[in-house]
Formats: structure tokens, sequence, C-alpha cells
């Protein structure tokens, strides 16, 4: 006698359990792939913004060093004219301070100025109200196509009460470039009042 093996169905309960687990394991794959996408979005916003940062901080960097670099250039500029000022002022033959110094010394080694005014000549140039004393007038003008420059300043020596007026002009020889002694003399303002001709090239 052949026993027949019949299957029967299986419980409704279990299915339901096996189709649940099933479509929530498939509904968590599928949920997995939109946050992957977004972690690799926030990494790539993080390194945009981390290179527009970099470029932003170069760009700063380099507005710094091109005003500093100005800045250095203006420094260089304006010690340069000063020095410049400075040397023409000292040593420039048409500067007034060389005139007056040239001519001080020329007024200094002179036997009748020492004579007068006696040893340690010293010049200065006009006193304000306070009593100090300014720098030496000079004039400046062109006569003939030449420049000339004529100077007026102030000597006194170790002979008490003695004063001396100095004046002095030069003008311009244009083959040399320099300017030359047109005449130096001294007004002795005390008594006996005189005129002393240091030179005279008129």
């Amino acid at each position: 006698m052949h026993l027949q093996h019949q299957r029967f169905p299986a419980p409704p309960l279990l299915l339901g359990a096996a189709r649940l687990t099933f479509g929530t394991q498939a509904g968590g794959l599928k949920a997995a792939k939109p946050g992957g996408n977004s972690k690799d979005v926030s990494v790539q916003r993080a390194l945009n913004e981390e290179t527009l940062v970099s470029a932003a901080q170069k760009v700063k960097e380099a507005g710094r060093d091109f005003t500093y670099f100005i800045v250095v250039l203006v420094g260089i500029g304006v010690t340069g004219g000063l020095f410049y000022v400075v040397f023409k002022e000292l040593f420039s033959s048409s500067s007034p301070n060389k005139i007056y110094g040239d001519a001080l010394e020329k007024c200094r080694s002179h036997p009748e100025i020492i004579g007068v005014f006696g040893d340690s000549i010293k010049g200065y140039g006009e006193a304000t109200r306070r009593g100090r004393r300014q720098h030496v007038s000079h004039i400046e003008y062109v006569k003939d196509g030449l420049k000339h420059m004529r100077l007026k300043f102030y000597i006194e020596g170790t002979e008490s009460g003695k004063q001396g007026t100095v004046h002095v002009e030069v003008k311009e020889n244009l083959e040399t470039g320099r300017f030359e002694v047109r005449y130096i003399f001294v007004d002795v303002e005390t008594y006996p009042r005189r005129t002393i001709v240091i030179e005279d090239n008129r």
C-alpha cells in the first residue's frame, strides 16, 4: 500500500512575516543609497569651500605684499629726494649756502677784515623779532641770459661792538655751469664807516 504525501499550504502568518522581513531588508538597501550620496556631496562642498578660502587668502596676501611694495618705493623716493636737496644745498656751487660759506671764508682770511673785526669771524643772517638769526637772505635773477644771485649777511669778530654787512654777487658761467664771484665787499657799520672790498671781478 502506497502512502501519498500531501503538501500542506504554509500558514498565512509565516508567509506574512517572511514578506515583511524581505520588504524591510529591501527598503533598508534602497534607503542606504541616498545617505551615501549626501555624504559625497558634503565632502565635495567642503573641498570647494576650502579651495575658495585658499584662493581668497592668496589674493589678500598678494594685495598686502603689493601695498608694502608701493610703500617701500615711496619711502625710497622720498629719501632720495631729501638726499638730493641736502646735497644740492650743501655742495652745489649754485647753492646759497655754498656761496655764503665761500664768501665767509674769504672774509675770515682777509687781513683788513681781521684788523677791523678781530679774530674768530662769524657770520649770520637776518635777526627775527625773537632774536633768532635766520638763514642768509638772497635773491636770484636773470640778466643777459645768465643767472645771477645776490646775498647779504652780517659778520662779527672779537672786537666788541664791531659789525659789518657783507654783500655778495655771483654770476653763472655757461662753460663750466658754475657760479663765479662778481664782487664781495663789506660795509663797516660802526665808526669810522667804510667799505672793504674783498673781491671785485666786474
